[in-house]
C-alpha cells in the first residue's frame, strides 16, 4: 500500500524546482553575471533564505539549472534516436533535432556560453559528457551493430571525434549572428562527414 509523501517534503520539491525553473529563465534573459539571486527568488515567490536553503549559492544554482536544460535536451534527444526502425535515419534524425536545440536559447546562453565561464573548462565538459555524450555514444554503437559503418572503428573514438564536432558546431551557432545559416552549413558539412562514414 503506497503511503502519502509528508506535505513538507512535497513543499520543498516544489520550492526547490520553482527557484530552478526561475534561474533558468534568468539566466537565459540576462546571462550569469547579470542576474541577482534576489531576482531569481522573487521570480520563484520564495525569500533568499529558502534559496540557499536548497542551494549553496549562485553556482549551484546554476548548476542545477544546466543540469534542468541538459536534462531536457537528454530526454527529446534520447526519444528521436530510439526510433525502432532505420538506425541511419533515426541518427539523422538526432543529429538534425541537436542542431535545433542548438537554436534554443536556454541551450545556447546557459550550456554553450556561460557553462564553462561558471563551471570550469573541465567540470563543463565533464558534465557535457554526463548528457549528450551517452546518447551520441549509443548512436554510433548502433550504427556499427546494423553494419551501417565500418565495424572496425573503435565506438569510443568515434563517438568521441563526433561529440567534438558537434560541440564545436553548437558554439559557432550561439556565437553567430546568424545562427539559422550557421546552422544549416553545419547541418551539411555534418550530413557529409556521416556519409563518408557509410559502408557502400
Amino acid at each position: 500500500m503506497a503511503t502519502a509523501r509528508p506535505r513538507r517534503v512535497e513543499y520543498s520539491e516544489a520550492t526547490r524546482q520553482a527557484l530552478v525553473d526561475s534561474a533558468v529563465d534568468l539566466f537565459t534573459e540576462h546571462g550569469y553575471s547579470q542576474t541577482p539571486l534576489e531576482e531569481i527568488a522573487k521570480r520563484a515567490r520564495v525569500t533568499k533564505g529558502a534559496l540557499y536553503h536548497h542551494f549553496g549559492g549562485k553556482q549551484a544554482l546554476f548548476e542545477a539549472a544546466f543540469s534542468a536544460v541538459e536534462s531536457g535536451v537528454v530526454a527529446r534527444l534520447s526519444e528521436v534516436v530510439s526510433d525502432p526502425g532505420d538506425p541511419w535515419e533515426a541518427t539523422r534524425s538526432g543529429l538534425r533535432a541537436f542542431l535545433e536545440v542548438c537554436l534554443e536559447p536556454s541551450y545556447q546562453r546557459i550550456v554553450v556560453q556561460d557553462g564553462p565561464a561558471v563551471m570550469g573548462w573541465r567540470r563543463w565538459r565533464d558534465a557535457e559528457e554526463a548528457y549528450t555524450f551517452g546518447v551520441l555514444r549509443t548512436v554510433v554503437s548502433n550504427l556499427i551493430a546494423s553494419g551501417e559503418i565500418g565495424d572496425a572503428l573503435p565506438v569510443d573514438a568515434l563517438a568521441r571525434i563526433m561529440f567534438g564536432a558537434l560541440s564545436a558546431g553548437a558554439t559557432a551557432i550561439a556565437a553567430s549572428s546568424s545562427p539559422m545559416q550557421e546552422r544549416a552549413d553545419i547541418a551539411v558539412c555534418i550530413e557529409r562527414v556521416l556519409n563518408g562514414l557509410r559502408v557502400g
